[in-house]
């Protein structure tokens, strides 16, 4: 299950008292954080998240108890002093807008309805609309739309959700934490929504549970994979020896894989125990529509492989070229860490160039600011 913001709230709701989210929703100049990061906070302090570290959470970790206090949500204004005397501030020099939300709980319903979506690999918006509350204080609303944006939301609203759903199920949809300020007839005070695309965690399937296996399951785990490993030895594949993934697969490898649905938002990395076993992982994925395929190897296994493939009619040279291998970005590593990690640089890579490509696709700037 991806670590959404969101997601760490309803696993906290039983255990914490009064937190309070708070998201930056503008920014101006250099500053610590961009539009859409967040941050849970109690009056112990930082929970999950960050909103730039350093003095600015400091700041916030105040301003959250005061504002948990008094029930109020608020926007609040963050200067960044490039001439300041404190160095954590003197780097910046710009300017944040900060929402806090002083009763995130109150849409828990919200949050799950938007982890049931996900949990069934279904993107969607996550719309919060903040209207003004008196003098300086506002009051948030949050709805979840997977399908179609529902009745109640201003028509200008509405018709950029619909464009948002239908950039998302054509796979053109970015991460743009996207902000409008529209005009509705009948009311005098403005009202804010900040539009958040959120989509299912990207999966990394490991076909081997030997010691990379192990290594790039923490890894995968840690910089936001679902984490999958496959192999048919118990003694390798069990939570003991895998305590980072979320699923583990017993069973021959070679079946296992061809029953994986492959996506483009799969990445799939074969690291089992032998070149025997590397094939059998392999063919299922040939010609497949995972977003990433690597196998690990030395120059010679690789080559004989490749001759082996294209020989036997399994892979064409174009569908061989899409595979990585070698594996991993050229970091000189020696270590099973160090490769593991080698590995994972390049699934990033491959992941943030493929998002980079849709927002230019999409066209970053389209005036909804």
């Amino acid at each position: 299950m991806t670590d959404n913001i969101y997601f760490r709230l309803l696993r906290l709701a039983p255990v914490i008292k009064n937190p309070v989210l708070v998201t930056i929703t503008d920014t101006e100049g250099s500053t610590p954080q961009k539009a859409g990061n967040s941050a849970i906070f109690s009056n112990r302090g930082l929970i999950a998240g960050t909103v730039g570290g350093g003095i600015a959470e400091r700041r916030v970790q105040e301003l959250a108890v005061e504002y948990a206090a008094r029930g109020k949500s608020h926007f609040h204004h963050s200067l960044f002093d490039k001439n300041s005397e404190d160095p954590a501030e003197a780097i910046c020099g710009g300017r944040i807008t900060m929402l806090i939300d002083a009763d995130p709980l109150k849409h828990l319903e919200v949050y799950r309805e938007m982890e049931r979506s996900v949990m069934e690999e279904k993107a969607g918006v996550l719309v919060t609309r903040v209207s003004p509350d008196g003098e300086s204080a506002v009051v948030i609303h949050r709805y979840w739309i997977a399908d179609k944006a529902g009745s109640g939301l201003p028509p200008a609203v509405s018709a950029m959700i619909e464009s948002l759903l239908s950039e998302i199920r054509t796979g053109h949809a970015g991460d743009d934490y996207i902000k409008t300020e529209p005009d509705i007839p009948g009311e005098k005070a403005k009202q804010l929504f900040f539009l958040e695309p959120v989509f299912p965690q990207p999966k990394l399937i490991i076909a081997g549970a030997g010691h990379i296996g192990r290594a790039l399951s923490h890894l995968g785990r840690l910089t936001g994979f679902e984490v999958t490993v496959v192999d048919n030895r118990k003694e390798y594949a069990n939570a003991d020896n895998l305590p980072d993934a979320g699923r583990i697969i017993v069973k021959d490898i070679g079946r296992a894989m061809a029953e994986i649905n492959k996506t483009p938002d799969t990445y799939i990395v074969i690291v089992t125990r032998g070149h025997g076993y590397d094939a059998e992982a392999l063919r299922p994925c040939i010609g497949s529509k995972a977003g990433y395929v690597g196998m690990i190897g030395s120059r010679g296994k690789v080559a004989k492989m490749r001759s082996d493939f294209l020989a036997e009619g399994w892979a064409t040279e174009d569908q061989w070229d899409m595979i990585h291998t070698p594996i991993g970005l050229e970091i000189k590593s020696k270590t099973v860490q160090e490769i593991a990690v080698s590995i994972i640089a390049q699934l990033i890579l491959v992941k943030n160039s493929r998002t980079v490509k849709q927002d230019l696709s999409r066209g970053r700037r389209r005036g909804y600011g």
